[in-house]
Parts: structure tokens; sequence; C-alpha cells
């Protein structure tokens, strides 16, 4: 998954030549050869097979003017992997951090999740035992200063102060805080340290015997994080998960082979991988799964790719589960990343996955035509397809049926068993321009400022439910505030949208609190018309 850079193309075909040219030199010289012949071995050697090889060495030593070989390199070699499948790409040194640090599980920081609603860095939660929890930062401070510069009120990019937050464990920072009820900013000095990132966004009991994770990316922590979900949601008398893929994009193979192999029993094929040479690695499940009784119903949509599809696509050929949403995204390519001395990467594609009943669900390409490929996603659109099922193209001779007798179809992305629709009922106007222009979620930041002890006080998302349901009068208020924003009342628009105004304002609310991610999924719940529909299809509900 890495690619060349810098000489590491060139220099060893150099360095292999000079080495031969010297031995054959002082081999020949000595025994009086003919300038001739050494000559003839001279060019011979010279002159690789290898074209791009060859090209390079003769602009490094006979181009009029010095290039710098490396920078050379750097500019041919994306260009190079471009010409092959859209999944294969060369990753620079100085991204590879950015790159895999979201698969790795950890990063070194200050531990907080902050958004900037206006031009000031707002803390939203504070990671409990961490660096800026031990510092004293609090939920709802405002970040004014980091060291000695300025943040607040200067319109600095989100990845700007991201950069300036962290940096190896155990190097500090000064930050100068904005308290409410503090005249003056609080100075708190932070120790960076690891910080965990989770793969698993949420999870919890959204209802009676019913249990809701969502995992973001498939991490080297995501099979951990599976087992510690189930396991705390079994304590709940959770006996039916739905499991929410929908965003996911992929990361680590292994990753969604373990936790397939939580679901399946033994003997089951997982998936199967066939290299260039037709070669085949097939994985089984082993039948020490502890999910294996759980009913189980998987959430996709247009953006849940490669690993996500491979956990999908496993539990729906072995009858496992029952996939609900939209088509995949239709990614059936393995890459493997190959890393180069210098710390950059080339991310190959090794191989073609399929599912057990023996889909390829790659979506056709052209090698070399990324930006078309990626432009397939708004053909659907363009086609009708996030709307209706019937305008999903299905080909018959990719069709495949499962041991218990259920249709499914390869060639682009996992089909889902229940399809749901984009769900664009309840947006108005007035709708699109509170969240448009952010005046939704900025009240969900001064509500939380005025209510901050109560929220700071929730534990579970029970407690949390009891205490937004307390309050009948949110939406109202919400409605006022955005009038004082400019945004004038239509109680048209506002009747139909009451239900996602409402649920998005709780579910904004509950991130800033200390339930997080389960807040906000736990509330978004009701105007989310797909994870409605998979808790009443694992309630028994199975008229469409």
């Amino acid at each position: 998954m890495y690619k060349n850079s810098k000489r590491t193309i060139l220099f060893p075909l150099l360095l292999a030549a000079g080495v031969i040219c010297g031995l054959l030199a002082g081999r020949y010289v000595g025994r009086n050869s003919t300038a001739t012949e050494l000559r003839t071995l001279l060019r011979a050697v010279a002159q690789p097979s290898n074209k791009l090889s060859y090209t390079l060495s003769l602009i490094e030593n006979r181009y009029v003017d010095s290039v710098s070989v490396d920078s050379l390199t750097e500019h041919i070699l994306p260009l190079l992997v471009d010409e092959l499948d859209p999944h294969s790409i060369y990753i620079p040194a100085e991204e590879m951090a950015r790159v895999n640090e979201p698969l790795e599980g950890e990063f070194d920081g200050i531990g907080v999740v902050f958004n900037m609603a206006t031009d000031t860095v707002i803390v939203l939660n504070v990671i409990s035992q961490g660096p800026s929890d031990r510092a004293g930062v609090r939920p709802g401070d405002r970040i004014l200063m980091i060291d000695d510069s300025l943040v607040a009120g200067r319109k600095i990019a989100q990845d700007a102060i991201v950069k300036r937050l962290r940096g190896p464990r155990g190097s500090k920072v000064r930050l100068g805080l904005g308290r409410q009820g503090i005249a003056e900013p609080v100075e708190v000095e932070v120790e960076r340290d690891k910080i965990p990132l989770r793969s698993i966004e949420s999870a919890f009991r959204i209802a009676e015997g019913i249990g809701y994770i969502r995992l973001g990316q498939f991490a080297r922590t995501s099979h951990d994080e599976l087992l510690a979900a189930l396991a705390r949601l079994r304590g709940e008398g959770v006996g039916k998960i739905v499991f929410d893929l929908r965003g996911n994009s992929g990361g680590y193979l292994d990753q969604a082979i373990l936790i397939a192999n939580e679901f399946l029993h033994e003997g089951q094929l997982i998936v199967y991988t066939e290299d260039r040479r037709h070669e085949q690695l097939r994985e089984y499940a082993d039948g020490t799964g502890t999910a294996q009784q759980m009913e189980v119903a998987v959430l996709i949509d247009e953006q849940s790719a490669s690993s996500s599809e491979i956990l999908a696509g496993a539990l729906q050929d072995n009858d496992r589960a029952t996939i609900i949403g939209r088509r995949s995204f239709g990614k059936g390519l393995v890459q493997q990343q190959i890393p180069y001395p210098d710390g950059s990467a080339l991310r190959l594609t090794t191989a073609r996955y399929y599912t057990p009943t023996g889909r390829s669900i790659q979506k056709p390409y052209v090698a070399g035509h990324g930006a078309e490929y990626e432009e397939e996603i708004w053909e659907r659109y363009r086609r009708n397809e996030l709307f209706s099922a019937d305008s999903i193209r299905r080909i018959d001779s990719l069709k495949r049926t499962t041991p218990g007798g259920k249709t499914v179809y390869g060639g682009g992305g996992i089909m889902p068993d229940l399809f749901v629709p984009v769900d664009t009922a309840d947006v108005t106007r007035y709708f699109l321009e509170v969240a448009g222009r952010n005046i939704l979620y900025r009240y969900t930041i001064e509500y939380a400022d005025r209510h901050r002890a109560q929220l700071d006080a929730v534990r579970t998302v029970d407690e949390l439910r009891q205490l937004l349901d307390a309050d009948a009068t949110l939406v109202d208020d919400f409605v006022r505030y955005a009038a004082r924003q400019g945004v004038a009342p239509r109680r048209a628009d506002i009747a139909r949208s009451r239900r996602l105004i409402e649920a998005q304002l709780r579910a904004y609310i509950g991130r800033n609190t200390p339930v997080e991610d389960d807040g906000f999924y736990a509330n978004i719940y009701p105007a989310d018309r797909t994870l409605v529909r998979a808790v009443e299809w694992l309630n028994g509900k199975r008229d469409d």
C-alpha cells in the first residue's frame, strides 16, 4: 500500500551499475582488454531495459542543468499509479501519519473533542482521565490562546487548530480558556499524551432487547471494541443488533474477517481473495463467535465500501443478517501497503475479493479514469437510484443464491434485502436555511452553556432522554432564537420539519454530554428512516 519515493527505483540500479562497472573495468583492464571491449560492456550496463529508470539516469547524469531526481520521482509516481485501478495510490512520506492514524487506534494529543461553531474553538467533551481532564479543561470552555498565539476570532481553519493542539507525547502546550462565569481567561498547561481513537462510534440499547452499534471504520482495534460493546449490551438484555456500516469506507481486511467470525457458525465461508495467478485464499468461521445466536440487521449506503462490503456480504450470503438501506459503494479490490525506506508507501491492488456465494462486487472501472469512477455515485442520483429500488441495475448473469434460497447480485456493491430511500419528506426551505447557516448547531452550543451542570451530570442515554423530554419548549425556543438570527418563522415549514428539527437539536445537545455520540444517535433515531425500519424489522414488523 506504499509507493516508491525519492530514488528508490533509480538508486538501486545506479548503485548496481556502478559496482558492476567497477568490477568489470578492473577485471578487464587488468587483463589488458581492449578499449572497445570495455565500452561494449559499459554500454550494456548503462542501458537498462527499464525505460523509466534509464530516463531518470540520463536526466541525472547528462541533463544540462542540475535537477533533483528525488523531486522528479515524487511527481512521476502518482501519475504512474493513477494509470492503474482507482484504489491503488501513492502516499508521500509527509502524509503517512495522517493516512494511517485513523486505522491505528491512537494518536498523540491533548484529549478534547471540539468544534468551531463560529470562529472560536469550543470544547464539546474532554476525554476522561486524559491530558486535558487532568489539566482542568472543561466541556464548554472556549480556547482563546494556544501558547502565545491568539486563535479566537481569527478565522483559523480547523485543521490548523488540530496541528497546533497535537504533538509528540510528553510535550506541553499552554491554553488560554474562556469559561462561563469567569471574566478573565483561565490558563492551563496540558502535557500531551497517547489518545485512543474509537472505531465504534456508538453502542447502546436503542429499544427493548435491541442494541445499536455504529462502526465508523475498520481500525486495528475494531474487533476488540466490538467484543467489549457486545458484552456490555448483553448485560443490558440485548439479544438483537442493528449494525450500522453507513458511511464506513473500510480499513483493515483482517478486522472485517474477525468481526464476521463473531456472527457466523463454524465452517461458514467469510470471504475469499484471488490474485493475478488465480491463487485463492479462503477464510472460514471457526465457531468461536460470541454473537452466533443474535439476530442482526446491517445498515449500508452508497458510502459503505471495502471491508464494510466484506462484512455485509458475508452475513448476507450466509443468511445471517438482513441488509437494510441502499446499494453499497462497490469496492472489491484488495490493497497491500508496501513501505519505502523514506517513509512513503505504495498502496497497491494485489487481489480481488469475493463473497461466499462467489460474487465480485467491484463496480466497473476504466484504468486511468479515476474521476469518472468517483462520479458513479452521482450517476446513481441522476438515475433516481437513491430514491427508488426499481432504478437499481441488476445483472442476471451475476445473480447468486444463498443457502437459504435468497437471491443476491454481484457486479457493483451489495444490494440491500430491504431498500430504504433517501428521506427528504421533512426537508423544507426553513430547515435548509437554519441548518445551512449553522443556526441550528449554534443554538445547541448556547443551550449547552445554559444547562451545563445538568448536562455534565448525565451518565446514560436514558438519563439524557429524560432530561430532554422534560423540556417541552425546545423547538419553540429555537424558532425564537432563529428569528433573532434573521430567519423569520414559516409556520407551515416548521410544522412539516418539526420532527427533524427536534431530532437534530436533541442529537447535537446529546453529543455535548458525557455520553457523547451515544447521545447523538439515540436522539437522531426518530428522524432516521433507515434505523427506524431496522428496529421495526427486528421487532417482527416484516411487511414492507
